[in-house]
């Protein structure tokens, strides 16, 4: 993978990039795995507007992620692809196992099309395998995490992402997240071994507001630029900053600074080292 440019044939193309792709096999998602995806534009299940400023983008077809893995246990399966998922970062593989199911999961660096791995306690530690924290050496890079056991991967899923085990101590391994925060958690939770792959995609500028619209982001206005009525930052005469206030919502709430996680929660004592 490499990150390609364009000719500066327009102003925006001059900063327009994009990944190459030379890591994709296909340009088809398989047809069983994949669902029709209802857009929110931003609103809840009463309508109402809790995300601003998004809407519109292209149309997606939703494809299914095994974030599993716990029901096949010593089924080898091979990889037939390397594809692209619109509703992620992350490159997304189709796994064919043995017993002939076909399932999408995240794609690891390092993984090759024709490739064999497993899921399993017993699997060996090599990229792509899925097995409990318990048989994952310290040191070796993981992703695809489990936070409690049995619901399946909720963290490290985006492109490039990695953590790693750091040590083990009673029940738990310490794991270092992506965002430097270092988390206990039970020996029991799976994750698969490796990196994820597509690292180049951080590194990728958009290059034009068309193209932001594509992925569903319509423009944010600033607060500056509204009237009294509609922003606290709003209204006076000509271009002004209000004596350069503290920044806040639309609804007066400090946006800068302030602490909005809650004291005393469950995550507290599971956090060896915040991100801090």
């Amino acid at each position: 993978m490499a990150i390609k440019q364009y000719k500066p044939t327009t102003p925006t193309r001059r900063w327009h990039s994009v990944v190459d792709g030379s890591d994709l096999t296909t340009d088809r998602p398989t047809k069983s795995l994949v669902v029709t995806l209802k857009r929110s534009g931003g609103r809840d299940g009463y309508g109402h507007v809790t995300s601003r400023f998004r809407g519109g983008g292209h149309k997606r077809l939703y494809r299914k992620i095994d974030f599993y893995r716990r029901d096949k246990v010593g089924v080898k399966a091979r990889v037939q692809t390397v594809e692209y998922d619109p509703n992620r970062s992350a490159r997304i593989s189709l796994l064919r196992y043995a017993d002939g199911e076909r399932r999408y999961i995240l794609w690891p660096d390092g993984l090759r099309v024709g490739d064999e791995i497993a899921a399993g306690p017993e699997t060996e530690v090599k990229v792509g395998n899925a097995m409990p924290l318990r048989n994952v050496p310290p040191g070796v890079a993981i992703h695809n995490l489990e936070l409690v056991q049995g619901r399946g991967a909720q963290m490290v899923r985006s492109a490039g992402t990695t953590a790693i085990i750091q040590a083990k101590e009673g029940g738990f391994a310490h794991v270092k997240l992506p965002s430097g925060e270092v988390r206990l958690i039970a020996l029991e939770c799976w994750a698969t071994v490796g990196g994820l792959g597509n690292v180049d995609h951080a590194s990728i500028s958009l290059g034009k507001a068309g193209r932001s619209r594509w992925l569903g982001r319509r423009p944010h206005v600033r607060g500056v630029a509204m009237n009294p009525v509609d922003h606290p930052h709003g209204g006076g005469e000509g271009k002004s900053g209000q004596g350069n206030p503290h920044p806040v919502s639309p609804w007066g709430w400090h946006t800068k600074g302030k602490k909005t996680r809650k004291p005393g929660k469950y995550s507290d004592r599971v956090i060896v080292k915040h991100r801090s």
